[in-house]
């Protein structure tokens, strides 16, 4: 009888495996973001991946093409409920602060990373389950927060040594304010109808302030000449926005005052903002924020001013790339041996370096030295401890040099007493306890 070929799976579109190669680069950019919280005083806030529809839906905005378009929603079948995988990070970061009333004794600053989901047309930098680090700022109502969270950004950047980003920076008012800028702006539109695409005319009474920045060239050269929001402004709005400006100027950090910016979600009010670049083609908005003061008491809390940002992990990353960074990639130590007696002294010895937070791997398997040897190197590996018969019969290892970095030129090598070797490491070598290691 034959057998049928068994069908192989893949990934579903738009939904990628990071894998081994890719991770170092991973690692580097999440650690290099716990210490910028770390340093601004942000605390990790980790949320479930599904949530209630309607957190969502009135809280991004029924409106919105994330929730008309993209979202992935769906029916507990065991109990009817309905559910979405979260599309962002803000809504659930608030639902969680009202469900555990987090801000009874003061403001709280929070952070969190993981995977969202949309259904878009997957391209570079935009995927169906994609990441992102967000950061916010929960009961602060100055501007003084705002530029705090901008300046935790430009920080990273230079941590990164990430250049040719530019921050645009925008105010939405309040609800009055863009209610009278609202009408005018539907009049306006109204009038210039036969120009709009069909895309800007489905928003054009549900949310008007995204044709404006719509990517249609006809509708743009009408959007340049539409009344401008900051027009609208009254006196405490326009002040908030002065004082923001006064504040990144200050710390030196440029900026462009685009009108047109309103980000894509409804919960924005007064300070917007968007990190962008020139070399991811047309996704260029590598981390976008701002306040949304409203948002909390939307959901049921009690009012609470707001404040934060979500930057795209993938996007992010596709400039590290292209900058030639380079992630610590393979292990300190990789342990060579032959023979049982070499195998069972090369476990104890990878652990007595492990003690002192040194990374080791040891071989598995049979094999030749020289075989060895060779994956010692593709490992990575700065040193190989080497264990053979005569090792272990005098209880000493051969320490080899695999890299020109580790200051003894790349193949010399040197033997020892096993109780020495790791304090050779730590003292000549450099190597500390995990908490003590510069890498």
């Amino acid at each position: 009888m034959l057998m049928s070929k068994i069908e192989k799976l893949g990934a579903v579109k738009g939904m990628n495996d990071i894998l081994p190669k890719d991770a170092p680069l991973w690692d580097y950019f999440e650690d290099t973001v716990r210490g910028l919280m770390r340093a601004y005083g942000y605390r990790q806030l980790r949320t479930p991946i599904v949530e209630y529809t309607p957190l969502f839906k009135r809280g991004v905005g029924e409106h919105t093409d994330i929730v008309e378009k993209e979202m992935y929603s769906f029916t507990d079948s065991l109990n009817g409920e309905p559910l979405s995988l979260r599309p962002e990070g803000t809504a659930s970061a608030c639902r969680a602060a009202i469900e555990h009333n987090l801000t009874y004794d003061g403001g709280k600053r929070l952070w969190y990373t993981g995977p969202m989901f949309r259904h878009e047309r997957p391209q570079r930098g935009r995927y169906r389950q994609f990441h992102q680090v967000g950061a916010e700022a929960l009961g602060f109502g100055g501007p003084d927060v705002d530029a705090e969270l901008i300046y935790m950004c430009a920080r990273l950047w230079e941590e990164l040594d990430i250049r040719d980003v530019q921050l645009q920076i925008n105010s939405l008012g309040n609800a009055e304010e863009r209610a009278r800028h609202r009408a005018d702006l539907i009049a306006y539109l109204e009038a210039h109808a036969e120009v709009l695409d069909e895309e800007s005319k489905r928003r054009l009474h549900s949310n008007p302030l995204r044709v404006l920045d719509s990517k249609n060239p006809a509708v743009q050269e009408v959007a340049n000449a539409a009344p401008k929001l900051l027009d609208y402004l009254g006196a405490e709005s326009r002040l908030h926005f002065d004082q923001l400006k006064r504040l990144l100027k200050m710390r030196g950090i440029q900026f462009e005052v685009n009108p047109k910016l309103v980000r894509g979600l409804d919960y924005y009010n007064l300070t917007v903002f968007e990190w962008v670049t020139t070399r991811l083609g047309a996704q260029g908005t590598i981390c976008g924020g701002g306040r949304y003061d409203g948002l909390i008491e939307l959901l049921g809390g009690k009012p609470t001013p707001a404040c934060g940002f979500a930057m795209g992990v993938e996007r992010i990353l596709e400039l590290l790339r292209d900058g030639n960074v380079e992630a610590k990639e393979g292990v300190d130590v990789y342990v060579v041996h032959s023979g049982e007696g070499a195998q069972q002294l090369g476990v104890q010895v990878a652990e007595l370096l492990r003690d002192q937070g040194i990374e080791v791997l040891v071989h598995a398997g049979e094999g030749s030295f020289k075989s060895q040897m060779k994956k010692a190197d593709a490992a990575g590996a700065a040193f190989a401890v080497i264990l053979g018969e005569d090792e272990v019969a005098k209880n000493e290892v051969t320490l080899k040099h695999m890299r020109d970095e580790t200051g003894e030129g790349a193949g010399s090598q040197e033997r020892m007493p096993v109780s020495h070797l790791p304090l050779r490491m730590l003292e000549v070598f450099g190597f500390g306890n995990a908490g003590d290691r510069d890498d």
